[in-house]
């Protein structure tokens, strides 16, 4: 007995059989669970899944069904795995912040963005959503292979025939064995739009797609949850590698409340990013004391949207503390895209290109077998029809053989002998209805019969013309485009480490508004029109309570920004990193792009091509102080500020000019003051230094603008009940520097004080901006030209305790022309005497 026990046992090699267990493991994992075939993107367990709800008839148009019933079916037809597995599947596919475009309609509670688990399958329904019935059209037009299920008791398809790319369009995740895939959703009009352009690119030229015309038309991932994309350096690398790195920042927003705090909004998280963990991480960072100045945290996500409140403390800075925000948690995150899936059931990294090729290669396949099966089944019919024909031209005799037959068989078989019919078309004939005998029955067995014809001549022609069967790809997934597409999500930011991001952007002109309380946008020129004198303006901006649009200026998109503040520090932007909004929005408080400590603001804004030797920027302050300084001193502006200028107590920069050393200044004040004076009186000082007297002032008088004289033939004068003026700058000789001025306006009742001064000329055209946001855009050749001592003509109807806010002049860049500095929008100054500022 022993013996025979000792006898059945083997001696085998350790390693040997551990490599190939683990081997065979590993490629049941690779090619049956874990990577998405590059066809239609799905792994088996989906793919498993929506066949099930398929063979269930559980479509868009019908009732949905209990999920245990359906990962029922799915595990005992055709994945014998858990149920767990299963209807993780199902839940995923059916989330809105999981799943790009939702392969399954969930009804019940399928979970949250919170990492809140789905229902039990009991209480939970679904059915297909109406994308993912493209999915599966025309699986039962033999269009894809099958083969035996588990237990042979099934035929399951070895993959669906997917009419549009769902690999890229809703992207997958995956760990296998010593390989893992994490492809990014894309917007499905994008990568439909690259399908096309490959196709079109045969059908047209006879040519192969390069990778960079994709690129073109494929703007990045498309992620559920939007946030945004910092930079296209990342994703660029993925589309041409098959790997890359993108870094995902959340859309933040700091709002300033009634009492002076600060709140940072987020209203969109990246890419499967948990909510609470998220709360719950930044909490501990406030306990832990590593983030300071943050006393609440409030979650007011609803139905509508997501919007977590994060308190900040009145003394903390909102910029710095998102800035740690962005490094200790995923508000800011990485994702990781490696684009791995599987070619003939083999794993391979694919590039953006290959992944397209791939799919439409299958697109070619799945079109040509349903064009042959649909070509198999008209031709048929057509047999058939020919059959019926001939019998009813020789009805009579038809009958009388039927007649004269013992049984069906017999009469099967001397019809076919009298007439050369094929069995199949003696059935039909033996089937006939008395009913077909009729004329009407007759005409439509004939327009049937030359309607099959007409189609059986198409799917031939298909069949035998690659470029015909590409157009049918082309129209057909198109219509898929226009049926579920929809806009991108996902925003592509610009990544201050990316330097290709700025040749993407279109040197353009622009329009750069900012309110008193802060809030800046950028616009495209054309929002304006000139309008006759007189009239009422358009609306330019949505303001709040006692806001009104204080600074607006016209440079490119390419020019930098320099932002003087009341402090005397100076921030820097790019033009196209203020976010672009339309005429009436309010636009993006200004804290949210540049680094402003509590109580600083915006008092001037310059636009600069770049910084040469020989140019000097020229500051005035309110209280008439001047000062000079090589415009080498500002090149390097740190996120965190620069000091421009010293500032006494009570004093502001107003404006900031441009200039080359060789021209003379004009200084306004607000009770109708100017000197002219020489730039060369003042000396160059450095960038801290205070400056010297500019012009001197009576009590309560204060400078409102500062011209240069090459800006313009006139110096247009704007009050701020709506009148203004134009004088001839000749009338303003060259001063002393610091003397009293003569007078430039007369200030009455009916005028107001003087709230803005420009150099123009007759072809300028200027704007003028009401404390309501109101804008008027007016010719200065329809404006008066008077002597000094005057206060000129109604430029603009206000209504009572309306007051102009600002003025600004318009000059737009001609064709191949050059734009000059302070030639572009010059700065627009408000009064800023505390009256008007109470109003």
């Amino acid at each position: 007995m022993e013996d025979n026990i000792f006898d059945k046992v083997r001696e085998v090699d350790l390693k040997e059989t551990m490599e190939e267990s683990y081997i065979a493991y590993s490629m049941s994992v690779i090619a049956s669970r874990a990577l998405p075939d590059v066809r239609d993107g799905l792994k088996p367990v989906q793919r498993r899944i929506l066949y099930s709800m398929i063979e269930l008839n559980n479509g868009p148009d019908k009732p949905h069904r209990k999920c245990a019933r359906i990962v029922g079916d799915t595990m005992g037809k055709y994945h014998p795995h858990g149920d767990s597995s299963i209807y993780g599947a199902l839940v995923n596919m059916a989330q809105e912040w999981s799943t790009r475009y939702p392969l399954v309609d969930g009804h019940g509670n399928f979970g949250s963005v919170d990492g809140d688990g789905a229902a039990a399958m009991r209480y939970t329904e679904a059915r297909l959503s109406k994308i993912s019935m493209e999915m599966t059209a025309d699986i039962n037009k033999n269009t894809v292979n099958f083969r035996p299920n588990f237990d042979e008791t099934e035929q399951e398809p070895t993959v669906l025939p997917s009419r549009y790319p769902n690999l890229l369009v809703n992207g997958t995740s995956g760990i296998a064995v010593g390989m893992a895939t994490n492809i990014p959703p894309h917007n499905l009009r994008e990568v439909i739009s690259a399908v096309v352009k490959i196709i079109d690119n045969i059908i047209e030229h006879d040519s192969d797609t390069a990778l960079e015309e994709v690129l073109e038309i494929v703007k990045g991932p498309d992620f559920p949850t939007g946030a945004q994309i910092l930079g296209t350096r990342g994703f660029e690398e993925a589309y041409r590698t098959g790997r890359g790195k993108v870094r995902v920042r959340a859309i933040t927003n700091i709002e300033t409340l009634p009492n002076g705090k600060s709140e940072i909004i987020v209203t969109e998280l990246p890419y499967m990013v948990n909510k609470a963990r998220l709360i719950e991480k930044i909490a501990e960072l406030v306990k832990d004391k590593r983030i300071d100045g943050i006393t609440a945290i409030n979650d007011h996500s609803n139905r509508e949207g997501m919007r977590i409140c994060i308190e900040l403390r009145r003394d903390a800075n909102a910029n710095v503390i998102l800035n740690q925000l962005y490094k200790h948690t995923q508000l800011q995150d990485t994702f990781g895209i490696i684009m791995l899936a599987l070619v003939n059931n083999q794993p391979k990294v694919l590039n953006l290109l290959e992944m397209l090729t791939l799919y439409l290669d299958h697109q070619e396949e799945v079109v040509t077998r349903r064009t042959r099966y649909d070509l198999n089944k008209a031709e048929e019919r057509a047999h058939i029809l020919e059959g019926l024909l001939k019998a009813l031209d020789n009805i009579d005799r038809v009958i009388q053989i039927i007649r004269g037959s013992a049984n069906a068989q017999e009469a099967k078989e001397n019809l076919t002998a009298e007439f050369d019919l094929s069995d199949a078309q003696a059935q039909a004939i033996v089937d006939m209805r008395l009913r077909a005998l009729t004329g009407l029955e007759r005409e439509k067995l004939e327009n049937e019969y030359k309607d099959l014809m007409e189609k059986i001549k198409l799917y031939r022609a298909i069949l035998g013309d690659r470029k015909l069967l590409l157009n049918v790809i082309r129209k057909e997934i198109l219509e898929i485009s226009d049926r579920h597409g929809d806009d991108r999500r996902t925003s592509i930011g610009f990544d201050e480490f990316d330097i290709s991001m700025e040749d993407l952007i279109p040197v353009e002109n622009t329009v750069i508004t900012m309110t008193k309380l802060g809030y800046i946008k950028r616009m495209t020129v054309d929002n304006f029109h000139s309008q006759n004198r007189g009239g009422k303006g358009i609306k330019g901006m949505q303001t709040i309570e006692d806001d009104y649009i204080e600074e607006l200026l016209m440079t490119t998109t390419h020019h930098f920004l320099m932002f003087f503040t009341n402090t005397g520090k100076v921030y820097r932007l790019k033009a196209y990193e203020i976010p672009e909004a339309s005429r009436t929005a309010r636009g993006t408080a200004i804290i949210n792009l540049i680094q402003l400590q509590p109580g600083e603001k915006i008092t001037a804004v310059i636009p600069i091509r770049e910084y040469e030797d020989g140019r000097y920027l020229f500051m005035a302050t309110k209280n008439g102080l001047v000062k000079k300084t090589p415009i080498i001193d500002y090149a390097n502006v740190r996120k965190t500020g620069l000091a421009a200028i010293s500032l006494r107590d009570n004093d502001e920069l107003i404006e900031v000019k441009s200039t080359d050393n060789k021209k003379d200044i004009l200084l306004v004040t607000k009770y109708g003051q100017c000197i002219r004076f020489r730039e060369t009186d003042v000396r160059s000082t450095g960038r801290v230094s205070m400056g010297v007297r500019g012009i001197s002032l009576i009590d309560n008088d204060e400078v409102v603008g500062m011209q240069l004289n090459t800006q313009g033939d006139y110096m247009l004068f704007v009050s701020e009940n709506g009148l203004g003026k134009r004088t001839s700058m000749s009338e303003f000789t060259p001063q002393i520097r610091g003397g009293k001025g003569v007078k430039c306006y007369k200030i009455t009742e009916k005028t107001g004080s003087v709230v803005g001064v420009k150099a123009v000329n007759s072809e300028n055209e200027i704007m003028l901006i009401t404390t309501e946001g109101i804008i008027i855009r007016l010719q200065c050749a329809d404006i008066s030209v008077l002597g000094r001592i005057t206060s000129g003509v109604k430029l603009i109807n206000v209504s009572e305790n309306i007051f102009v806010a600002s003025i600004a002049k318009v000059r737009e860049k001609k064709e191949n022309e050059d734009i000059n500095d302070e030639e572009i929008l010059e700065k627009v100054e408000s009064d800023k005497d505390e009256d008007s500022e109470n109003r």
